[in-house]
């Protein structure tokens, strides 16, 4: 016998994706890049993307985790057309909170109840693993020895009666093959013999996660599933759930996960985790997204690119299968294009923390504008705010004998050209061409060096012009 669950990766008409995440912590890069192309993949289409929380783990579920990571999601730009904020946008496939669904859960395991695909398993969890530990000592894969499943109907009842905790086991059937094409690995085929009859309701009356989250699917007419690679032997599981209800399965694609540079599962060493660690960091949505479309998905297309721009050229055919490696070095590479086209508001706003309070608004432009193309991260322009706005910055020795050896003369002639003209390099500079008869760097460097303290550093006449008024004047005058 067989059970199949479409016949080609994608099911015809409308595309109806979904991002099911259960909030019991933060967003992760990797569930960040599970949402971004299930948007991707619905926009293609002009679908519809689904938010869905499954937030049957009571314990663990917390609403501030739920808020937080639709803050993320938002941030990064990736919104939903129905969900759990969305009440009056809502269809009749709600709640979109797996907590708020128990009754229709409770209708469904009935239905598995009426036809004998499920029965009560009163196992403790010590005599489950006890199981465990023999078959692999004898060799064995571990699953469900059937304990409960001979049981009468007397003896079940009997149990029942007298309190005993009891979970309900889905009978899996012997002797099938279940088969179905995954988007991403292509045909797939699993013996129901080797899976184990498998909880779907736990002792404390919550659903597991293969019948809620399966059965949610086809309730809420999600057509096609793209999750992590994880999730590919928790298919056919699902599979039989819904042949069992009678319910139309979704397409799955099954995407690689997230490692290190280093081939190793993502983790701290490879830098932050968490979408909330970056955004705080200073990295740009625009970045983050860019290189996560890029993560286990090829694309002809170069450059930044808007997310309308992603969803046109999202291609399901062009999801790898080897892991997807996640390098920061190269999401720099992104955020340094994304901090280019910053617009001057959206850059002021970026720089917000990191400006004197109550600076004037030309002056926060003046600087911004100055210092932006040679930022990556907002903290980096923390230096040069004090290099604009403090004190006369240090000299380094190498500064400090470039200073000596340019002389008293090349600064009176600076210093007088700043205090008639102000921060005006190219008068500053023509006064001491003029005086000195220095050009190129030999012209240059010296002022660079007085004025910041540095050799290197954002184009000198804008950071001039952010200075303060006179300060250019004082800072070169101390040399003359």
């Amino acid at each position: 016998m067989s059970t199949s669950a479409s016949a080609s990766p994608q099911p015809p008409g409308k595309v109806v994706t979904r991002f099911a995440p259960s909030p019991t912590g933060e967003l992760h890069l990797g569930n960040a890049r599970t949402a971004l192309f299930n948007l991707l993949l619905a926009q293609h289409g002009g679908g519809r993307f689904l938010l869905r929380i499954e937030d049957t783990d009571s314990e663990r579920s917390l609403d501030a985790h739920t808020h937080g990571l639709m803050a993320d999601l938002r941030w990064l730009g990736i919104d939903w057309d129905a969900g759990p904020d969305r009440e009056d946008r809502e269809d009749e496939r709600g709640p979109y909170r797996q907590s708020q669904r128990q009754a229709l859960y409770a209708q469904d395991l009935a239905v598995l109840e009426r036809v004998g695909a499920v029965y009560p398993c009163f196992c403790t969890a010590l005599e489950l693993e006890l199981a465990r530990r023999a078959q692999l000592a004898a060799g064995r894969a571990p699953r469900y020895a059937g304990t409960c499943r001979g049981l009468s109907e007397a003896e079940r009842a009997r149990r029942l009666a007298a309190g005993a905790p009891a979970a309900l086991r889905f009978r899996v059937p012997p002797g099938e093959r279940i088969e179905f094409h995954d988007l991403v690995h292509g045909p797939q085929s699993f013996q129901s013999d080797d899976i184990g009859d498998f909880v779907v309701r736990r002792t404390d009356g919550t659903t597991a996660f293969f019948f809620s989250n399966a059965v949610d699917d086809a309730r809420m007419g999600v057509t096609l599933v793209l999750r992590g690679e994880d999730h590919l032997a928790n298919t056919p599981r699902q599979l039989l759930i819904l042949s069992a209800l009678g319910l139309a399965p979704p397409a799955y694609g099954h995407v690689a996960l997230l490692v290190g540079a280093d081939g190793a599962p993502l983790s701290k060493r490879h830098g932050a985790v968490s979408v909330r660690e970056y955004r705080e960091r200073g990295y740009l949505p625009e970045a983050i997204v860019n290189h996560l479309f890029r993560l286990g998905h090829s694309s002809p297309l170069h450059g930044l690119l808007s997310l309308p721009e992603m969803a046109r050229a999202f291609d399901p055919a062009h999801l790898g299968r080897a892991p997807a490696h996640f390098d920061e070095q190269q999401l720099k590479v992104w955020q340094k294009d994304a901090v280019h086209r910053l617009s001057v508001a959206g850059a002021r706003e970026w720089l917000a923390a990191v400006l004197p309070p109550g600076l004037e608004s030309q002056a926060a432009e003046a600087f911004t504008m100055a210092v932006l193309p040679n930022l990556l991260l907002p903290e980096d322009a923390r230096a040069w705010v004090e290099i604009v706005f403090g004190g006369p910055p240090p000299l380094e020795p190498a500064a400090a004998e470039l200073v000596q050896e340019a002389g008293r003369g090349y600064f009176s002639a600076a210093a007088a050209a700043a205090a008639r003209d102000g921060n005006d390099l190219p008068a500053i500079a023509g006064a001491v061409r003029a005086a000195t008869g220095r050009k190129g760097a030999e012209l240059y460097m010296p002022l660079r060096v007085a004025l910041t303290g540095r050799a290197h550093g954002p184009e000198l006449a804008p950071l001039l012009k952010a200075m303060p008024p006179g300060k250019a004047r004082e800072r070169l005058a101390r040399f003359a």
